[in-house]
C-alpha cells in the first residue's frame, strides 16, 4: 500500500511512519507534505499514485479543509488532529476515519482494518463514488467562528463583534486588532490560533504578522518577485507583503471561489 503523509511537524511523522511499518512493514510511505499549497500541487499531478492519505487539520499555511476546495481526492483519507470536535463526526461518514493526536498503535490499527475491509468488501467505482461524496460533503460543514472578542480598555472590559474588526497583526508576541472605528487593542490570541478561529471567507492570513478582512481591502498590487501588496483602506503605517506561497490562495480568495 502506497501512503501518503500531510503533516507539518517531524516528531508526528516518524511516530506516524514506526506504526505504520509495524501495522505491515510493505507500506510505502510515497510523499511527505507539510503545507497546503504543497498538497494541492501533488495532489493535482500524483493522486493516482496514491492508496491512502493521512492528513493533518491544521498546516502550516492553513486548514487541512482547504484542500478539498481545490482538489479531487478520490482515495481514502484517515484525518490527524489534536482536537475531538463537532465535526469529527462528518470525518468517519463513508468509512472515511479520523486519529487523535498523540497517536496510539490501537487506534491506528482500527483504522487501518476498516481501510481494508473498505477495500475488499466493495468494488472499485462504489468505493470512488464514496469518497467523492465525502469530498463533497466536507465542503459544506459548517462551522461556528468566533464571533466576538474581549478587550480591555483601562480599568474596563469592552466586547468588540468580529464583523467589526479590520486587521489583526503580530508585533513580536503580542498581537492587536484594529476596528472599523480605528481603535487598537492587544488581545490574548496568536496568529496561529486566529487562523482557526475567523472565517476564511472574510479573514485571510497574509503572511506570518497579518490577517486582513476583505472589507479593510481597497487594493492589491502586483509587487516584486511575484508577491502582492495589499493597501488597506485606511491609514496604517505597515505594508502588507503577500507570501509568495499564499499569492495564489489570495486570488483564489479574492475572487470569491470556494
Amino acid at each position: 500500500m502506497k501512503v501518503v503523509i500531510i503533516e507539518d511537524e517531524l516528531p508526528a511523522i516518524e511516530k506516524l511512519e514506526n506504526l505504520l511499518n509495524k501495522y505491515d512493514p510493505e507500506i510505502e510511505v510515497i510523499a511527505r507534505l507539510n503545507s497546503v499549497v504543497a498538497t494541492i500541487e501533488w495532489i493535482s499531478k500524483n493522486v493516482h499514485k496514491a492508496d491512502l492519505f493521512f492528513m493533518d487539520i491544521q498546516l502550516i499555511d492553513g486548514s487541512g479543509f482547504e484542500v478539498f476546495r481545490e482538489v479531487e481526492i478520490n482515495k481514502p483519507v484517515i484525518f490527524i488532529t489534536a482536537y475531538d470536535h463537532y465535526a469529527i463526526q462528518a470525518f468517519k461518514v463513508n468509512s472515511i476515519d479520523y486519529l487523535l493526536k498523540p497517536l496510539e498503535y490501537k487506534d491506528l490499527y482500527r483504522s487501518l482494518e476498516k481501510i481494508k475491509s473498505l477495500r475488499e468488501n466493495l468494488p472499485a467505482n462504489k468505493e470512488q463514488a464514496q469518497f467523492e461524496e465525502l469530498s463533497r460533503a466536507l465542503l459544506n460543514i459548517k462551522k461556528e467562528y468566533k464571533s466576538r472578542f474581549m478587550v480591555k480598555v483601562g480599568d474596563h472590559l469592552k466586547s468588540v463583534r468580529s464583523e467589526d474588526i479590520l486587521l489583526f497583526y503580530a508585533e513580536g508576541r503580542t498581537v492587536f486588532i484594529i476596528t472599523k472605528k480605528h481603535n487598537k487593542y492587544i488581545i490574548d490570541y496568536t496568529l496561529e490560533e486566529l487562523n482557526n478561529l475567523m472565517d476564511p471567507d472574510i479573514f485571510f492570513r497574509a503572511n506570518r504578522t497579518f490577517i486582513v478582512n476583505i472589507n479593510a481591502i481597497r487594493d492589491v498590487v502586483i509587487y516584486s518577485n511575484s508577491r502582492l501588496l495589499v493597501v488597506l483602506n485606511f491609514e496604517f503605517d505597515k505594508e502588507i507583503i503577500v507570501s509568495r506561497d499564499k499569492v495564489a490562495q489570495l486570488k483564489t480568495w479574492f475572487e470569491g471561489l470556494k
